[in-house]
C-alpha cells in the first residue's frame, strides 16, 4: 500500500511540473485536428475524434484524410501524440524509480 501511495505522489508531482508541455501538446493536437477537419470538410466533433484517435495511434480508420495536406497534418498529429504518450511513460518510469529509492 505504501508503495502505491509514494508512486502516485511522485507521478502527480511530475505531471504537474510537466503540465505546460502537456497542455501545449493537447492544444496543438486540437488545433491541428480542427485544421484537418476543415480541410476534409468534417464536423467539429468528427475532427476532434479523428485528432485524438490519430494522436493515440489507435487509428480505427472510420475517418481518414483524403487530401495531401490532410494526410501530412495527420502524420504531424500522430507525432505529437507520440510525444504526449512518451511524456506519460517517462513520468511513470521516473515515479517507479523514485518510489523504490524511497522505500529501500
Amino acid at each position: 500500500m505504501a508503495y502505491t501511495w509514494v508512486f502516485f505522489t511522485y507521478f502527480v508531482e511530475a505531471l504537474l511540473r510537466l503540465a505546460p508541455i502537456l497542455g501545449l501538446l493537447v492544444t496543438l493536437i486540437v488545433i491541428n485536428g480542427m485544421l484537418i477537419g476543415r480541410i476534409e470538410g468534417w464536423r467539429r466533433t468528427d475532427a476532434l475524434y479523428h485528432a485524438f484517435i490519430n494522436a493515440t495511434t489507435v487509428g480505427y480508420g472510420d475517418f481518414r484524410p483524403s487530401s495531401t495536406p490532410g494526410k501530412i497534418l495527420s502524420v504531424l498529429n500522430a507525432f505529437m501524440g507520440l510525444l504526449f504518450t512518451g511524456i506519460f511513460v517517462g513520468t511513470g518510469v521516473y515515479s517507479v524509480e523514485k518510489s523504490f529509492d524511497i522505500l529501500q
